[in-house]
């Protein structure tokens, strides 16, 4: 077994994300069919604050991938299973670029500036449209859905690599996994 772990740093960066995306998502869905009033648009704001911030998060996260190669993977799991795990981390962070992406250009074409944290403004993207912001809403909800699909598979898969396949997969990334640097 291989015993070589994601930096603290790295795992740090993925728990904090992982915890922002399961919150995002939950709100995102509990909001999505308030009637409106104060109460849902401080939700909103709430909500877009965060995604701002995972926004950041992920260029924070690429970078520090980009300068800490993550572990190799376990010499017994098959080339096959190597290119479809790559695969779906690159749709993660895919995912975690478009869908605060499609966020803000939604908010944009709808007419409402985002400011992050009720501090800083954020430019508007696009003029207001209402046509193309409602457009934008149905991608931003779908591309939510297969994030959480694609988050399932992940967390899936990580425990099938831990109770079935019994490698390191999943330990490497837990904290108190030991530390690759």
């Amino acid at each position: 077994m291989n015993n070589n772990s994601y930096t603290s740093v790295a795992k740090a960066l993925h728990w904090l994300m992982a915890a922002l995306l399961i919150g995002l998502l939950s709100l995102g869905f509990y909001m999505a069919d308030l009637p409106l009033s104060p109460d849902k648009l401080q939700l909103y704001s709430w909500h877009k604050w965060v995604g701002v911030t995972v926004f950041a998060l992920v260029w924070l996260r690429l970078l520090w991938r980009i300068a800490h190669r993550p572990p190799a993977y376990p010499t017994s799991m098959p080339r096959a299973m190597q290119f479809l795990a790559h695969g779906g981390h690159l749709a993660l962070y895919g995912f975690m670029i478009l869908i605060p992406l499609t966020g803000w250009l939604m908010s944009s074409a709808k007419g409402f500036q985002t400011v992050w944290w009720g501090i800083w403004p954020i430019p508007d993207l696009l003029a207001k449209d209402k046509e193309l912001g409602h457009s934008l809403q149905e991608v931003h909800e779908a591309l939510n859905w297969l994030l959480v699909l694609m988050i399932s598979g992940h967390a899936a898969a990580a425990l099938k690599h831990h109770w079935i396949d019994r490698d390191d997969i999943l330990t490497r990334m837990l904290p108190q996994g030991k530390k690759h640097d």
